[in-house]
């Protein structure tokens, strides 16, 4: 890290060839960072997914009824709703770094729960503490690494969260095929005790991590924040910078965030009113595009279609988790160069023709066939290519 006396020194080239190391090292510093913060998104896509194919063992392990399945697969995104709306004050209270540990202790309590789970009810409740985990990296995380990050590239260090969640969801799906041979008793709750490993390295590794340059302002350690901020930032004169925007953001009175609240809800612009309904309206037709259920039920649905052997459903499940993974990276290498909004119509206008493709093989297939199964497996990989490449990635950065 170049100190200050050298950063005011005049030894840069009119090129600043001398700076680009230095810079390089700090950029480095800045994306190890974002990417631990984020890596524990990975766990929250592992967890969130891996019921789509766990479920098969579970139903048939525990007796468990196609309502109770659906409960058991579908409950974290409830229960995150009280982890989400506590993140903020856990954040603000115990810092970036020590909420993205309290998360992946919550992840490591889940999973081994889940594992040992040996009634309904025990599951529910080890479901309860993976979301508790999972709503707290999911705001946490995207904070930190928007903290941490240097205006030149906030844009790609931010984009790593969308990028893990489904490494999570894809690792999930290998869970699922690479231990479905194991008894049916067991091979389901391997899945699940495999997840309590990775939180466990990936806390102590954040542990390793500075604080968030914000929140040591928010506690009075300028001087703390200066050094992260120098460390992270592409000069001297931009840590500077930095350093006092958030001693001026810090300093706002304290009622400042109710004012915003008033302005969107109850005085809002025309302006306001047209940001908050792309916003709000682009956020719940990606929820409501049904990518939840082809998460989670992909397999059951190419049961319908016609897969007899649970290796080959758990087989196909990873091909279109192949598939969300490199969609995801064409999104990101396509987003600045062609916009967000022709990736949007073109990622809406493909889920529904595929959507549509998937009912009708699913009400034409009677009885099903390797043809029907084929054409399900094809439609759905289809659509989440679709959805990977416009609405999913580009919703969060619209």
């Amino acid at each position: 890290m170049a100190s200050d006396g050298d950063a005011a020194a005049p030894l840069l080239t009119p090129s600043g060839d001398n700076d680009d190391e230095p810079r390089r090292r700090r950029n480095m510093f800045a994306f190890g960072c974002a990417t631990l913060a984020s890596m524990t998104t990975i766990l929250m896509g592992y967890n969130l997914a891996l019921m789509s194919g766990a479920q098969l063992f579970v139903r048939e392990d525990m007796g468990l009824s196609d309502a109770e399945i659906e409960v058991l697969a579908g409950s974290m995104n409830v229960f995150m709703l009280a982890s989400i709306l506590a993140a903020g004050w856990a954040a603000d209270t115990l810092g970036r770094r020590g909420t993205i540990v309290l998360a992946n202790a919550f992840l490591m309590a889940g999973a081994l729960a889940m594992s040992l789970g040996a009634t309904y009810a025990a599951l529910m409740a080890a479901r309860f503490v993976t979301s508790v985990g999972v709503g707290f990296a999911r705001v946490v995380a995207p904070v930190y690494n928007a903290e941490i990050s240097p205006a030149s590239t906030r844009g790609v260090l931010t984009s790593l969260l969308d990028m893990f969640v489904n490494v999570g969801i894809l690792l999930s799906y290998v869970s699922n095929y690479a231990f479905a041979g194991l008894p049916v008793h067991l091979g389901w709750r391997v899945m699940f005790a495999i997840g309590a490993v990775p939180p466990v390295f990936l806390a102590a590794a954040v542990l390793a991590m500075p604080e968030s340059p914000r929140w040591l302002a928010m506690r009075g350690r300028h001087a703390d924040a200066r050094v992260v901020l120098a460390r992270t930032s592409d000069s001297a004169e931009e840590a500077d910078l930095r350093l006092e925007e958030i001693k001026h953001a810090v300093a706002e009175p304290h009622d400042a965030g109710g004012g915003v609240w008033r302005e969107l809800l109850f005085r809002p612009s025309a302006m306001v009113r047209r940001i908050l309904a792309t916003v709000i309206g682009l956020q719940f037709f990606q929820q409501a595009s049904g990518i939840d259920a082809i998460v989670l039920y992909s397999p059951l649905v190419f049961k319908k279609a016609g897969m007899a052997s649970n290796t080959s459903v758990l087989g196909a499940t990873i091909a279109i988790g192949v598939v969300k993974t490199c969609f995801i990276l064409v999104a990101t290498l396509l987003s600045d160069r062609l916009g967000r909004r022709p990736l949007l119509l073109a990622s809406t206008g493909g889920m529904a023709v595929t959507l549509t493709s998937l009912a009708l093989t699913l009400l034409v297939a009677s009885p099903p066939s390797t043809a029907s199964a084929a054409a399900c497996v094809a439609s759905v990989m289809a659509f989440v290519a679709a959805f990977s490449v416009g609405l999913g990635p580009t919703t969060a950065t619209k």
